[in-house]
């Protein structure tokens, strides 16, 4: 059992670069009549779409899907892992022939698989000037982002701030978003999983209405 899901706490990365999420004690043990003793606390995210998170349809298209109503069927699917990091740089950006050499090894991709490019990004999480690098990450081509919706994938999942650098709009966003499937950003631990054989848990808040929500992100594999 594999945890690829960041710890939320006020100092991760986030877009924008202001905090994403805080954590407040309303009312503490020592206001509490023992020995009934609670500890109450209130979040507050900016933005929903902060550390390890799920993009819907309706995130970037009128009238997609929201949170609240992707099929759990595409939530809980077979996952594959492709392993970009000995390359990956900076200025890197994941070309269609990623998925052909994978697959020349591993065999064509399965419709509703859930997919994750593992850059090798998430080792920077705990600098977040680094991590957010004025937008310069690990990023997809849109012709991969093409590619993958011909094999008719569940979602797409790395673990950079986004599958775009937004330099260029966001023209994945559009493409996976589009098609009516998922995006995963800020995984963890992606290097734990194998290439292929693992199944994958994506378990966002459940908001009704929304466009963007933080997830228990897990995988299982058989040794």
């Amino acid at each position: 059992i594999v945890d690829l899901t960041h710890t939320l706490d006020s100092n991760i990365p986030t877009w924008d670069g202001n905090c994403g999420f805080s954590l407040k004690v309303i009312c503490d043990y020592k206001d509490c009549k023992a020995p009934d003793l609670f500890r109450i606390q209130s979040a507050e995210f900016v933005k929903l779409g902060t550390g390890t998170h799920m993009d819907a349809p309706a995130h970037c298209m009128e009238g997609g899907n929201t949170i609240d109503v992707i099929p759990v069927s595409d939530l809980v699917t077979d996952c594959v892992v492709i392993n970009v990091s000995n390359v990956a740089d900076e200025n890197y950006i994941i070309m269609p022939e990623v998925i052909e050499n994978f697959e020349k090894e591993n065999g064509k991709i399965k419709e509703n698989t859930f997919v994750i490019f593992y850059t090798g990004w998430d080792k920077f999480w705990g600098d977040k000037t680094k991590y957010q690098n004025e937008y310069n990450f690990p990023s997809v081509h849109e012709s991969t982002a093409k590619l993958l919706m011909e094999r008719n994938i569940a979602g797409l999942g790395t673990d950079t701030l986004s599958v775009d650098t937004g330099k260029n709009g966001f023209p994945v966003h559009q493409i996976i978003l589009g098609a009516g499937k998922y995006l995963v950003e800020n995984i963890t631990n992606a290097n734990l999983l194998p290439s292929t054989g693992s199944k994958i848990f994506v378990m966002p808040m459940k908001v009704k209405g929304g466009t963007e929500a933080p997830i228990r992100l897990i995988a299982i594999y058989e040794k």
